[in-house]
């Protein structure tokens, strides 16, 4: 199957032009036109999500699980065509794109079957006690309802897990809300193929035009109308802390505030204790190296900082680092844009702190930086505890326990946080772990957080800036929470009450 994009935005189901032009900047391959997105494109698709929302919310969890297998069906029968057009635009290998594609249709199953079980509509009901005195108690019943349509962001750096059909969308459209994407300027054709697939199973499963909107857009007044649009009741974004900060400012600001569920930034530190420095650093030295590059250490959970002891050894795991990444090609950026900010970024890193190994970069494609530094330097310079999206990394090394307490103090809200230890470490990662509680979503043991499974137990978020809401996860099936609100019935006639809930 081939995939030519017509670069049309969809709305109530049919393809609409808008006003003027923009260009995919594509690694391999010709560049595609695509339509401009406009305010009132952002109108006519929050209008026709609104008037999706009352049909669509009452459908049963059946249908709506059956709609979510149609949209991973349509997607998969697209399969050769998504991955040519997301190699092309975002220098991505093939292997990723199709290990991605996988991603995001397990995470529309798995959805599926999370709404059939019905256990995330937290059923409860108290029974009238006409009897109770002083005062008898009405019979009261709460089920999660869902809140509305819902905007969406396409990530730059995850095409189809974070973008159109992602865990975003998956997560609202389980929820019962229809949801309005605003496409990612970086890959606005595998945007839109996936929206395509998306128009099909809506007809395929007779669900309501206005469910699912998709808009073009490569400035920033199309995902401002989106947040700032009446009708729009919640908003999922993966992106820059810059820009997600703008957006949630925006959210704030409305006459009626709304969530913004931003993941935005993290430097995932991983704190390396003496004794698994001492016995494994050369392997610690090459995992990190690994991790650090996959894809361009254009992750979210890349970790972009390690802490451990100064001395002879963490000497030697630098220059093990360096030597692994000596070895490393260059890799292309997911945009032009993003390899000037990583470039920036390193050179802000290399004026405070001692470069291990910095490889040139040349136009799009990258090679890895490395920097070492102490903890006092570290704690008086707040440059290198900001994320830099690409394969940088920092060394801070610590001359105390309580300076690895303190730089742990230090470090701002994360989306991962590892402790790299052994059984005679089991002291100190003791009193790291209530730090690292209240730093980080996810504390691995002896791992590299690159890779976020798709289950029950994940948390993606964490505090402030990792995330906008640090009780929120944005992977995992508790990702459903954010479009869900919880509605009491007092005294309500069954006949009147939502369907799963009615003989509870």
């Amino acid at each position: 199957m081939t995939f030519t994009p017509h670069g049309k935005h969809l709305v109530a189901g049919e393809w609409l032009t808008g006003e003027g032009t923009f260009r995919s900047a594509p690694v391999h391959g010709d560049p595609h036109e695509f339509s401009g997105g406009t305010v009132d494109l952002v109108d006519r698709a929050a209008l026709a999500a609104e008037d999706a929302f009352a049909p669509y919310a009452a459908t049963s969890r059946d249908d709506r699980a059956a709609f979510l297998d149609a949209i991973a069906d349509q997607i998969e029968g697209r399969a050769e065509a998504i991955t040519a057009i997301g190699t092309q635009e975002t220098g991505l290998p093939e292997a990723r794109l199709q290990g991605e594609r996988g991603r995001t249709t397990g995470q529309l199953r798995l959805f599926a079957d999370h709404i059939r079980k019905g256990e995330y509509l937290d059923r409860r009901h108290d029974p009238a006690m006409p009897e109770r005195q002083p005062l008898p108690r009405p019979d009261l019943r709460l089920m999660q309802r869902p809140i509305g349509p819902v905007a969406v962001f396409g990530a730059s750096n995850f095409p189809l897990a974070f973008s159109t059909a992602g865990g975003d969308t998956a997560s609202a459209l389980a929820a019962g809300c229809p949801v309005v994407v605003k496409g990612h300027p970086a890959h606005p054709g595998t945007g839109e193929i996936v929206a395509e697939a998306i128009r099909a199973a809506i007809r395929e499963t007779g669900m309501p035009a206005g469910v699912f909107g998709f808009i073009h857009g490569d400035s920033h007044a199309v995902g401002a109308a989106l947040v700032q649009h009446p009708l729009i009741k919640a908003v999922g974004f993966t992106g820059s802390l810059r820009g997600g900060r703008a957006l949630f400012d925006l959210c704030a600001a409305r006459p009626e505030p709304i969530p913004f569920f931003g993941e935005l930034g993290s430097i995932n530190p991983g704190f390396v204790l003496p004794q698994a420095l001492a016995a494994r650093g050369a392997r610690l030295a090459e995992g990190w190296a690994g991790s650090l590059t996959m894809g361009a250490g254009q992750f979210c959970t890349n970790p972009g900082l390690i802490v451990m002891p100064k001395g002879v050894l963490a000497d030697a795991f630098a220059k093990a680092v360096g030597d692994a990444l000596a070895k490393v090609a260059p890799q292309p950026m997911l945009t032009d844009g993003i390899a000037d900010a990583y470039r920036e970024g390193a050179n802000r890193a290399a004026g405070v702190a001692t470069p291990i190994f910095e490889g040139p970069c040349e136009g799009r494609n990258v090679l890895p930086a490395i920097y070492k530094t102490t903890a006092e330097e570290f704690l008086r310079d707040h440059t290198l505890s900001e994320e830099v999206f690409g394969p940088m990394g920092v060394i801070v090394t610590t001359t105390t326990e309580e300076q690895m307490m303190d730089v742990a103090q230090a470090i701002e809200g994360q989306l991962t946080a590892t402790l790299h230890m052994d059984e005679a470490d089991i002291d100190m990662a003791r009193r790291l772990m209530p730090v690292l509680e209240r730093k980080a979503g996810r504390i691995l043991a002896n791992g590299w957080p690159t890779g976020v499974e798709v289950a029950d137990a994940m948390v993606h978020g964490g505090p402030y800036p990792a995330s906008t809401n640090f009780g929120a996860t944005s992977v995992g099936t508790m990702a459903i929470r954010r479009f869900l609100r919880p509605v009491s019935y007092q005294n309500i006639p069954e006949a009147l009450l939502p369907e799963d809930l009615r003989g509870f």
